[in-house]
């Protein structure tokens, strides 16, 4: 094979998207072959811009079992995720999906199993992975550089949401439509980059969630949690899209110091000793371990989307390693249903969660939300 025929399900917004900038030649490789969508208008755009040479489907599973491509992106609303990604297994065909991989876990796992039970590339379209700022967070953590991690802090408001956003489509922001909000919605890039930065998954969370707080609305818009990991360490995630002008910090704290990732920019307090060393050895009693205030220079540019999808695509083609395997959206979409099911039981969550007590609340949600898709 020298080029992946692509087909793209879902013709909204990202799926046109994708569909721009692999036109546009940034990405080598591929080519659009087909696309599917249930609506005609969006049909009918695919038809008048991609012309003849592209198949253009009504049903995405008549794509996903024809000739005319070799793998899918998956862009269609949340719900349909790992229907879709399985289907496309089944019939051999490369998965690249859009986030969220699903509205809860058990439906992505059992989507995970089917995977691994296939022989094709399945990747998650976590494009902030791309993000040199975030790589090099990840690389002063695994090198050890920062030292074993202590605390981790996000605060992730600048998602200000208005009611007339909300307003623009009867599914928005709807346990039946979307299935969640601010956490499937907005912030499954920040809760990927949470556990991947630091590799490690908490042991426990308590959360408070706040449904339709300031607004109309049915599902989580103003979030606050708080994890405990295995070493010892502990975290706190913060988030709404009720709040402007918003912050986007991220801390990471460590042993040999602390990182700080804010305003596109990376700063390293870097300890001149450990704090462990210094506490063993200090008769002072308000002395502290010299501290080196440092920018970490941050070399190239994000190449977002375009770069995930340059990734899958050699993967196939190459067998290049993936930047963001598929199996791993299980992981993001499991700490936003954690933080949902502690609000509801008003408890502690334990990881792994109970899946079917999570399933359990959400259905309870979607049978008495407003839309019933």
């Amino acid at each position: 094979m020298s080029k992946v025929r692509i087909g793209i399900i879902g013709l909204g917004n990202m799926g046109k998207g994708h569909i721009s900038y692999i036109r546009s030649g940034v990405v080598c490789g591929v080519e659009i072959t087909a696309v599917a969508d249930v609506n005609e208008d969006s049909r009918l755009w695919a038809r008048e811009t991609l012309g003849e040479a592209v198949h253009v489907y009504s049903d995405p599973h008549e794509l996903i079992t024809s000739d005319s491509v070799d793998g899918v992106i998956i862009c269609t609303p949340h719900f349909s995720h790992p229907e879709l990604a399985i289907a496309s297994f089944k019939h051999n065909k490369h998965v690249l999906l859009e986030k969220p991989a699903g509205v809860y876990t058990k439906q992505v796992r059992l989507m995970n199993e089917a995977a691994e039970q296939s022989d094709v590339v399945f990747s998650m379209m976590y494009n902030q992975r791309t993000n040199p700022i975030y790589q090099k967070l990840k690389q002063l953590v695994d090198s050890g550089e920062l030292g074993e991690v202590r605390r981790t802090n996000w605060i992730i408001t600048n998602w200000y949401r208005s009611q007339s956003y909300y307003d623009s489509g009867t599914w928005r922001a709807t346990w039946g439509g979307e299935g969640g909000g601010v956490l499937l919605n907005q912030d499954p890039h920040q809760l990927d980059l949470w556990q991947w930065t630091i590799s490690m998954m908490p042991q426990r969370l308590r959360a408070f969630c706040y449904f339709g707080k300031n607004r109309n609305i049915e599902v989580e818009n103003d979030v606050t949690a708080f994890v405990e990991y295995e070493n010892g360490a502990t975290g706190v995630f913060v988030t709404t899209t009720g709040e402007t002008p918003g912050t986007n910090r991220f801390e990471v704290v460590g042993d040999r110091g602390k990182v700080v990732i804010e305003n596109s920019k990376l700063t390293f307090y870097r300890l001149l000793e450990s704090e462990t060393d210094f506490n063993a050895r200090s008769t002072e009693p308000f002395g502290q371990p010299e501290c080196w205030e440092i920018d970490v220079p941050i070399e190239g540019s994000n190449p977002d989307h375009a770069g995930i999808t340059q990734n899958w695509a050699n993967a196939i083609l190459h067998n290049e390693p993936l930047l963001a395997p598929g199996v791993e959206g299980i992981k993001g979409l499991m700490l936003a249903n954690a933080m949902l099911l502690s609000t509801w039981e008003d408890d502690w969550v334990q990881f792994p969660i109970d899946e079917d007590k999570f399933l359990a609340h959400l259905e309870q949600k979607m049978a008495a939300s407003r839309f019933q898709g």
